[in-house]
This record gives structure tokens, sequence and C-alpha cells, in this order.
């Protein structure tokens, strides 16, 4: 039975709205704090969601990949970011992208990434990016929604089964963010050692 989304607990995030124009705009000011080593530190942030669900299952898989027009894709195999249908039966998504994580953005001692820096959460990766796509498929259904430097500009667009589970983010950086560089084999050694339960593969498909 679909319930009014007032009833909805907030965990990771807070139901009640899709968008905080002020919260993006506070992360866009200040691009050093909260992406202080470039993009691959964004593509940590996406890591950390899908290193959660991996350690919630006993075990998961992720690919990292490189693309040739500067962007980088997480796709994990979870179970989907967490989709409801409210109580005039419109589906809503957990606004993960475009407002804060309530466990991290407020107390930055709470969590560090592999790399040191205090973990932000997903809306720090969608508005440090000239464009997001994120596509989630979840065992009632599936849909992609793109954003760019993170509000959304397209609503839930549903996409077909293909019997599997769990998130695609594909995102630009911004290019004031510098490169987009290869994780040194150091940097993936702590980040295995960080999340033991997530099995990653880093793809480069970049020319050269």
């Amino acid at each position: 039975m679909d319930e009014s989304r007032a009833s909805w607990a907030n965990t990771t995030h807070d139901w009640a709205g899709a968008v905080d124009a002020d919260h993006l705009a506070h992360i866009r000011c200040s691009p050093a704090e909260f992406a202080p080593d470039g993009p691959w530190h964004l593509a940590l942030e996406v890591l950390a969601y899908a290193a959660d669900e991996a350690a919630g299952r006993g075990g998961g898989h992720c690919a990292v990949v490189l693309h040739p027009d500067g962007s980088l894709s997480v796709r994990d195999d979870g179970r989907g970011t967490d989709t409801r249908v409210d109580e005039q039966g419109r589906t809503v998504k957990k606004p993960v992208m475009a407002t804060k994580d309530l466990r991290f953005f407020d107390f930055p001692q709470a969590e560090a990434l592999p790399d040191g820096r205090p973990r932000r959460g997903m809306s720090v990766v969608a508005a440090l990016s000239g464009w997001l796509v994120h596509t989630n498929r979840r065992a009632n259904g599936a849909w992609t929604q793109r954003y760019e430097h993170g509000v959304p500009v397209t609503g839930l667009e549903p996409v077909g089964a293909d019997g599997t589970t769990g998130t695609l983010v594909r995102f630009r950086p911004d290019e004031a963010l510098g490169p987009v560089t290869v994780p040194a084999a150091a940097d993936l050694s702590r980040l295995t050692a960080a999340w033991p339960h997530l099995e990653l593969r880093v793809d480069d498909r970049r020319e050269g």
C-alpha cells in the first residue's frame, strides 16, 4: 500500500525535498574543500555507497571506467537506490544527488574516505560535475535521470529491465578540478584495505 511521504523515515537523506539549491551552491563555491584531490576524490564518494552496499550484503562488485570524453562511470551490483511510490501514485527516489547526506555532510569527522579526506556524500559529485547521469535498477523497476551541476534536468525516465540490479553513475567533473588520472597502485591498495567486501576493477578507455 502506498504511504504518505511525510511518514517516510529519514536515514541517509531527507525525503521531503528533491533539490537543496543552497546546499549545491555551497559545494560549488568551495571545490578545494569538497574535492581536494580532484576528480578521483569524486569517484571515491560514489564508490563509498557501493562499498556500503557490498558490506551489507557480504560482498559486491564495482567497475570504474575512465571514458574518452573526460567522464567517469561507477557501476555496482547492489540493490539500487531506494525508490518508493507516494500516496498519489508518484514514483519518488531517495534524493541522494541533490540534497545532503545527513550522516556525513555536516559532520566531517564522521567517516574518512580511503584518501584520508572526509566523506561528504553523493551531492558533492553531482554539484561539482557539469553533468551526471544516474541509472538505477531495482527488482521492481529501472529508470535513469540526468543532472547538471547537481540540479535534475529530466524526470525519472524508465529504462528496460535487463535482469540485473544496481546503480550506474556517470559524471563529467568540472574542468577546474584538474585532469582525470588513473589511481596509483598504492591508492588502490588503500581502497582494498578500507573496503574489503568490494571487488573493484578500473578500466581506462582513454586514448594513449
